[in-house]
């Protein structure tokens, strides 16, 4: 699989990730995207030996959309301060299930900091032991038979907010079978694409926007 480059410089790089791909490595022993990152700067810049490639944050396997990576510690020490202290803007496109009333709004929930046995966050409209403040805002693009697109833009960055919030309103996202959804996307993609992000260069601090356009298996219109 080759590497989608959208970004590159000395301290950063940021790439495009297709649905499917791991973020990071895990148990299974899946290529990821930090190893496809590291050959393609060991390619690309003669760099032989250990590459470092800091994930300063993370896309779910089965979403896609725009990631930065960090080429030195110090870009990824500020680089996860900004996604840390919430000064990160991330701006979402999502297909869910039906369509959200009101057709824009701003939603509050608490989740758990962990997924359950299945790998699913706990979202709860009320505070809970362990739960953390999870904020987003959401607008109704389009809507079709078979679901509407949203732009959602998070302002906190908890693990499968987008997905547990809009599950826990009655919206799952399509392909979402572990959220609730009725049936599966094919290749178990689910209808999340991290569409833009917009952080400081943690050299010199310059506000960036990347971008990353709609890959191929974007499920819009929604599949019959």
């Amino acid at each position: 699989m080759a590497l989608d480059v959208i970004h590159v410089d000395n301290h950063l790089l940021v790439v495009a990730k297709p649905a499917g791909l791991l973020s990071q490595g895990d148990a299974s022993g899946d290529r990821s995207l930090v190893d496809l990152a590291r050959d393609w700067l060991r390619e690309n810049y003669a760099k032989p030996g250990n590459v470092y490639v800091g994930l300063v944050h993370r896309l779910d396997r089965n979403a896609s959309g725009v990631v930065v990576l960090a080429r030195t510690s110090k870009a990824a020490a500020r680089l996860s301060a900004c996604f840390r202290d919430e000064r990160v803007d991330k701006t979402y496109l999502a297909v869910c299930e039906r369509r959200p009333q009101p057709a824009a709004g701003d939603l509050l929930h608490w989740l758990a900091a962990a997924g359950d046995a299945r790998g699913v966050t706990r979202a709860e409209g009320a505070p809970f032991p362990g739960g953390r403040e999870s904020r987003l805002a959401y607008r109704v693009l389009e809507s079709a038979a078979g679901g509407s697109l949203l732009e959602v833009c998070p302002e906190t960055g908890r693990r499968h907010q987008i997905r547990a919030q809009l599950a826990l309103c009655g919206h799952p996202l399509l392909g979402d079978v572990k959220y609730g959804a009725a049936k599966r996307l094919p290749g178990q993609r689910v209808a999340l694409h991290a569409l833009s992000l917009v952080i400081a260069h943690p050299v010199g601090g310059r506000a960036m926007k990347f971008e990353c356009p709609l890959p191929a298996d974007w499920p819009w219109p929604p599949p019959a």
